[in-house]
């Protein structure tokens, strides 16, 4: 089994930061991406940043320029920075990760318990 925890989130002003972590642990044979999605009320999930092994990290329109992903392949982590956040960047925000969790499985998407991010006054 394949386990991701995250940390961070909470209530922020607009102009504010935040730092959202995630943790995977578990049968981890090979990570392909890790990445962080979002999902504001009402509406469909959205990836926000991924960072493939070894490829090009990608990120939302929307948050280009205010977030940065991180991502310790050793340690199985990824952050993601956020800074200048908007009332719009509102939503619970799910850590994920492309898993193959033994030689020979599949590669399958693995998910976090989701952390919410509210920008507000």
């Amino acid at each position: 089994q394949v386990q991701l925890v995250e940390s961070g989130g909470g209530l922020v002003q607009p102009g504010g930061s935040l730092r959202l972590s995630c943790s995977a642990s578990g049968s981890l044979y090979r990570i392909s991406a890790m990445g962080w999605y979002r999902q504001a009320p009402g509406k469909h999930l959205e990836v926000v940043a991924r960072i493939p092994t070894g490829g090009t990290t990608n990120y939302a329109d929307s948050v280009k320029g205010r977030f940065t992903i991180s991502r310790d392949i050793a340690k199985n982590t990824v952050s993601i920075q956020m800074h200048s956040l908007k009332p719009e960047d509102t939503a619970v925000y799910y850590c994920n990760a492309h898993v193959t969790p033994m030689l020979g499985a599949p590669p399958t998407d693995y998910w976090g318990q989701g952390t919410q991010v509210t920008v507000s006054s």
